[in-house]
């Protein structure tokens, strides 16, 4: 065994890992990376299949951002938020709040703040302590603010962020620690109840049949705690798509109604972009041909928040992984004055919003950010990630022969292939039967490494993925399902 893999089992606690499986065998001890591909300690190379985690954009070590980085190293590589402003935070702070409202058809308030922080939970607990604190300055303080959020919900594993969400896998161990928030069904089209199309090769969306029932699920969730005389404070969502609930993605249509639904009933909206935003839901969209032709001719319209693409004007829209290329950790959450306002006073009111971070601001996470935006921007960056998207879309098509593959979901650059038993009758296999794992595992003896969502098999890759190797990641995939089942 490698030495630095003999350390790792001696010493590192993995996230999200069973340990004792863990220890079995050989860690894959990465080392280098260049583009969309990754190298480790023998040398060996990989396809970056969910760009580490869903964070890396541009691919790894790139030039202009190892510029920007190394040029600000040279200056300071932090200082204390605490009292004191910097250059790159507040240069990108602009930025960041010109891009959230560029084209937005939002007609509520506009986001104008922006709080930094270090990663998307916490970026959704600055989000809810907020959100729980204006709704007690504007509603009455003896008020006692509820939330609602989707089921499969995850926002993250701080104690607000994980009360959150509704993943029992992730969350049921620490109920004795977390505070009651309400849950609505999520519009999962594949194992919707409501559902009455049966199994197609396509992708449930298209196919499904029902009365949107889901919306009016969320409708009575809101009129019934209305009635109670203690409306939601506010609706906690993932736009368009759910990540680690399993790549859930929305119908077309659904976001715009039961947002619309939440405002009529006085909540607040929670954006939570941490996955999905800085263009991963797609520069193109079947459904607005003059959006993507204005897109493409002008970069600068390209929409990067999926909330931006169909209209939706969050009070809170809180970004992470990406936001800085997945160079550095950082987050932010943006709000609106009418909130910041809200916490003005003098100072012995200590009306004051009293939470933060040693490295908010963090210059040299600010720097890569500012960079990241500006290549988003750029007309390469939008044609790239157009043709990557159609690519994406025309090889995900090669997997639906496959009698264990169930459900293929793409929302722009994101996909998620959902395994089964069989298809005709979507059968699910069982979490103990790790089948979602012995196929990334079996994935990497082909030199593409990705990780699963339990059986639900994630494709994110990065923006600078040629064909060829989008070719050869989703060709792994698919020999992978043939040679196990």
């Amino acid at each position: 065994m490698n030495p630095l893999a003999r350390l790792d089992q001696k010493f590192i606690w993995h996230p999200f890992t069973q340990m004792r499986d863990w220890l079995r065998r050989e860690p894959i001890v990465i080392t280098e990376g260049q583009g969309a591909v990754l190298r480790d300690v023998k040398g060996r190379e990989f396809l970056d299949a969910n760009s580490s985690i869903w964070t890396n954009l541009h691919g790894h070590r790139h030039p202009k951002i190892n510029a920007a980085i190394t040029r600000q190293l040279k200056k300071i590589s932090h200082s204390s938020a605490l009292g004191f402003a910097n250059e790159p935070a507040s240069l990108l702070a602009e930025k960041l709040v010109g891009v959230a409202n560029s084209n937005s058809s939002g007609k509520n308030s506009k986001l104008g703040k922006v709080f930094f922080s270090d990663d998307g939970s916490t970026a959704l607990e600055v989000a809810l302590k907020l959100a729980y604190e204006f709704t007690r300055r504007t509603r009455g303080t003896n008020s006692m603010p509820k939330f609602l959020s989707l089921v499969g919900a995850y926002h993250g594993d701080t104690i607000g962020a994980v009360s959150l969400g509704h993943v029992d896998l992730f969350h049921k161990k620490f109920s004795g620690l977390l505070f009651k928030t309400d849950k609505v069904m999520s519009p999962y089209c594949y194992r919707c109840p409501f559902n009455r199309a049966k199994p197609e090769r396509e992708d449930a969306r298209k196919y499904r049949k029902c009365d949107w029932e889901c919306v009016g699920l969320v409708e009575n969730k809101f009129s019934a705690q209305t009635k109670k005389g203690n409306p939601y404070a506010a609706f906690v969502f993932e736009p368009l798509m759910q990540g680690a609930a399993g790549m859930i993605p929305q119908p077309s249509g659904w976001l715009g109604q039961v947002t619309k639904i939440a405002r009529s009933h006085g909540a607040l909206l929670i954006a939570d972009e941490v996955m999905t935003g800085f263009g991963r839901t797609g520069v193109t969209c079947h459904l607005d041909n003059q959006a993507n032709a204005t897109a493409l001719k002008n970069p600068a319209a390209a929409k990067l928040f999926a909330c931006a693409r169909v209209g939706v004007q969050p009070d809170f829209l809180c970004v992470a992984k990406g936001l800085t290329g997945g160079y550095l950790p950082m987050a932010a959450t943006m709000t609106t004055q009418q909130v910041f306002d809200a916490f003005l006073g003098e100072y012995e009111e200590f009306k004051t919003f009293f939470h933060g971070h040693s490295f908010t601001g963090n210059q040299l996470g600010a720097a890569a950010a500012l960079t990241s935006l500006g290549i988003l921007q750029t007309a390469k960056s939008v044609s790239q990630r157009a043709q990557l998207q159609k690519h994406l879309q025309e090889e995900l098509q090669s997997l639906w022969p496959l009698p264990n593959v169930g459900d293929i979901r793409q929302v722009g650059l994101v996909a998620g292939i959902e395994l089964v038993k069989n298809w005709r009758t979507r059968e699910p296999f069982m979490l103990r039967e790790r089948v979602g794992i012995r196929v990334c595992e079996a994935m990497a003896k082909r030199g593409v490494l990705t990780r699963p969502v339990g059986n639900v098999i994630v494709l994110m890759p990065p923006y600078c993925t040629s064909r060829t190797q989008l070719h050869k990641m989703i060709g792994a995939l698919r020999e992978t399902v043939t040679e196990i089942f």
